[in-house]
């Protein structure tokens, strides 16, 4: 069942609103604090490698403040390890629509290019983007053929990708955004953590314990 607005808004700023202690780099994790596991783990997408997904949206302020750190860490990452976005809707039509676009941009390879520029949209610029035709005049400026656009926005590849989307957030139990999974075993909770950072260094953490199991090479 989807989550109501309020009980969402509560998860959310909830879970950024326990910080308290600060966390280093070097503290041994404690699960139920700085991470939950995944029952049962899940299969990734990506052999050989340890995967991490970010769940996130558009519409959430904590994944726009978190977007611009993710890509500088995921520009350090070692060879093993990927990193694949998530867009999640909670059963919302207008985060559905934001999910829907960033499937869109991405199968037309103008993701990387408008990215950042959606999230500030939203969250700086208070820009409406939350139905097509709004999405579709906010790109009427963006170099974006929009006839292409509204063709992949409508097919049946971004809706199948948009329902993949939904079904990894129920199997992997995400209730709030941004969440990072590692190795489809671990989701970073960061309980302890004083900023987004930390929870990047949670996800190191556990990507180094995922590499220690062997999680790779299942």
């Amino acid at each position: 069942m989807p989550l109501t607005r309020r009980h969402f808004n509560q998860l959310i700023f909830g879970s950024f609103a326990l910080a308290a202690l600060p966390l280093t780099a070097q503290a041994e994790l404690v699960e139920g604090e700085d991470w939950r596991a995944i029952t049962p783990p899940q299969p990734g997408d990506a052999p050989g490698k340890i995967e991490v997904l970010e769940f996130f949206s558009y519409g959430c302020p904590h994944c726009s403040s978190l977007n611009p750190l993710l890509k500088q860490w995921e520009a350090t990452l070692p060879e093993d390890v990927v990193l694949r976005r998530v867009p999640v809707t909670f059963g919302r039509q207008a985060w559905s629509n934001l999910a829907r676009l960033f499937y869109a941009l991405e199968s037309l390879e103008a993701l990387g290019r408008l990215d950042q520029a959606i999230f500030t949209a939203l969250h700086e610029q208070r820009a409406k983007l939350y139905t097509e035709p709004e999405i579709l005049e906010w790109l009427s400026d963006k170099e974006i053929d929009t006839q292409r656009f509204k063709d992949a926005f409508n097919s049946f590849d971004v809706q199948t990708k948009l329902g993949r989307a939904d079904y990894l957030a129920e199997r992997y139990q995400i209730n709030a955004v941004p969440t990072l999974v590692v190795a489809g075993r671990y989701a970073v909770l960061g309980h302890k953590a004083k900023g987004l950072p930390d929870l990047l260094a949670i996800a190191d953490q556990l990507i180094d314990r995922a590499r220690n199991e062997g999680v790779a090479k299942v």
